[in-house]
């Protein structure tokens, strides 16, 4: 155990140059870590708000399930399915404007997401899994091979576990986006019926839901911003939004986001709440 929780402070030092107590991570991330490796399920869905560290939690988390378990973890994003730039500039002309903005759903190659799951569940390798640069806002050319054979995948993405918005709540105005760009609802219209068919059916496909909860949809914009300045420092050539249209951005999200934190407490196996600082404050085991 000592050598486990060791492991993980270093992780986590290496990933956020911060130092968290060996109580902090004794209590609130080797239960996680236990009940992952002592089920029986091979399939886990992570969802999370944009900004929340999906990425960073999963990633410590599959690097020390292998390390101390010997379980080899796929794990891919929801993000690296993106549609292109091109795709999504056509979609945006022929059904609205809006959906020239990744994120919602609609915006992801699900066809071929569900192609490597398929490829997972019957152990066919090597898996070619795609790659999108969020910084370009488009697909890379290049793509990553799995060729070793996993024994367990994790799907992370912002949305997943998401069910279909109910019709009152999607047509309430959250913001100046909705209220100003999509008047008729054809916009929402379209991503819900996505959420209701296609990305329902691939949410099905997973034995367990894991949300990672955001305490507050404020921290939505602040840990955005932050991710952005961030970028700034590594790519100093690339054209970076600024507070003004990282707001916009933020709010192409902000409906289902809320509609998760309302809807998924019970629904997810565990809840993870993460605060404004990125320490998780509570964990529920439904």
């Amino acid at each position: 155990m000592n050598q486990l929780i060791d492991y993980i402070q270093k992780e986590i030092h290496i990933t956020y140059n911060k130092k968290f107590s060996k109580k902090y991570i004794k209590d609130k991330l080797v239960p996680i870590i236990k009940y992952i490796c002592s089920s029986k399920s091979k399939k886990f869905l992570f969802g999370g708000s944009q900004g929340i560290g999906k990425s960073s939690f999963i990633n410590i988390i599959s690097k020390t399930i292998e390390k101390f378990y010997n379980k080899k973890i796929l794990l891919l994003s929801l993000d690296n399915y993106y549609l292109s730039k091109k795709q999504r500039l056509l979609l945006s002309k022929k059904i609205h404007q809006l959906l020239v903005t990744r994120g919602v759903p609609g915006t992801h190659n699900i066809k071929k997401l569900v192609k490597n799951i398929k490829q997972f569940n019957q152990g066919k390798y090597p898996i070619t899994i795609p790659l999108f640069d969020k910084l370009i806002d488009d697909k890379f050319k290049s793509n990553k091979k799995i060729k070793t054979k996993c024994d367990i995948l994790f799907l992370e993405g912002w949305c997943c576990g998401s069910s279909e918005l109910p019709k009152k709540f999607l047509y309430k105005n959250l913001n100046n986006l909705e209220k100003i760009n999509d008047p008729n609802n054809q916009w929402r219209d379209f991503y819900n019926k996505k959420l209701k068919i296609e990305y329902k059916k691939l949410f099905k496909l997973f034995d367990e839901l894991i949300f990672l909860k955001t305490s507050s949809f404020d921290n939505v914009y602040k840990w955005r911003l932050k991710q952005e300045k961030t970028n700034q420092s590594k790519y100093k050539k690339i054209k970076r939004m600024s507070a003004h249209e990282i707001k916009i951005f933020v709010q192409h999200y902000e409906k289902i986001t809320k509609w998760m934190i309302k809807d998924l407490n019970k629904k997810a196996q565990i809840v993870i709440q993460f605060e404004k600082n990125h320490k998780i404050s509570s964990i529920n085991f439904n």
